[in-house]
């Protein structure tokens, strides 16, 4: 594994993906880097943005086992981990897995499910096992979890607890396509109202569970100086003395911050991090895990805002 394998990869699966999507180049990137460093991606943007269709097509570009929950009101939490049925023929419980039993398991609109069913993912998103019945089950190193949620302000919605926020290492913002995009995608889809089918698009499978497995593991050597360590502690503490934040960033999201640094880094081509790469991934990693005082709250001031000075006002080495 080396970093000529590893761009050479990425861009073959980006060239697979855009057969299928167009534009959201940045939200790909930041898939891949999750990929690389094992972490889970939540999606926000309003309906019809392409939110599932991407998740699709990522997926696809992936030799692992893919699952879906399309999460509803009325789902329960047997629903997503399975449940133990009793077998008359052989007379004891046997377990049906639920469909988190997977690789790639696409959550789609989890905000649209009730907290106690969105909490079932707690465990085997930051664990990879889920527990039934004093049973615990391993998921493997591989799984990963890419949620799609509508904006909050909409109607039937039910908003993710810090916890779980807390979980995913990005939160990508899926906005409306430019102009240029726009009429590319009427042009492409225009010839019907329901969403197409990836398999219509041939795209190919092009990394197996081994290369990932390499990959991270050649990620997780890439050099991230003593400097930058500080670095990545600074912005870190300096949410928690943020006169806007009620509630700032926690240890596990400095932890996150060096292993995304690192992946991205090696994404764009180099075996060390620089500044630029911490400065690029803060916002999307960052704004799901700060609680904006009511204040902030009153003013208009996002949490965006808050990170976006604190990055401004944070020396970065040279």
């Amino acid at each position: 594994m080396n970093l000529g394998f590893i761009a050479s990869v990425t861009d073959a699966v980006k060239n697979e993906i855009r057969k299928v999507i167009i534009g959201q180049d940045e939200s790909i990137d930041f898939l891949l880097t999750s990929l690389l460093c094992g972490g889970h991606v939540l999606l926000e943007g309003v309906p019809g943005t392409g939110k599932t269709f991407m998740v699709q097509a990522f997926a696809s570009c992936l030799n692992l086992q893919f699952g879906r929950i399309q999460f509803t009101p009325d789902m329960m939490p047997g629903d997503v981990l399975g449940t133990n049925l009793f077998d008359f023929s052989t007379n004891s419980f046997v377990l049906t897995k639920g469909p988190i039993f997977t690789q790639i398991l696409l959550a789609d609109e989890i905000n649209r499910t009730p907290p106690k069913t969105q909490a079932a993912l707690l465990q085997a998103m930051n664990e990879r096992q889920v527990s039934l019945d004093r049973q615990t089950y391993d998921l493997g190193d591989e799984f990963m979890v890419v949620a799609t949620e509508n904006p909050i302000e909409q109607q039937g919605t039910y908003p993710l607890p810090e916890a779980q926020l807390d979980r995913f290492l990005f939160k990508l913002q899926v906005d409306y396509p430019s102009r240029e995009e726009e009429l590319m995608i009427v042009r492409n889809h225009g010839h019907r109202s329901a969403m197409p089918k990836i398999s219509e698009y041939d795209v190919r499978p092009l990394i197996e569970i081994g290369h990932i497995m390499a990959a991270r593991s050649y990620a997780a050597n890439i050099r991230l100086t003593d400097e930058l360590i500080c670095y990545i502690v600074d912005i870190i503490r300096a949410t928690r003395a943020h006169q806007l934040i009620e509630t700032g960033a926690s240890p596990r999201a400095a932890n996150m911050m060096a292993a995304a640094s690192r992946a991205y880094a090696a994404l764009s081509g180099r075996d060390f991090v620089i500044p630029d790469d911490v400065k690029h991934i803060a916002l999307p990693l960052l704004c799901h895990r700060i609680v904006m005082t009511a204040e902030a709250d009153i003013d208009g001031v996002t949490s965006g805002h808050a990170i976006r000075t604190i990055i401004d006002q944070t020396p970065a080495p040279r």
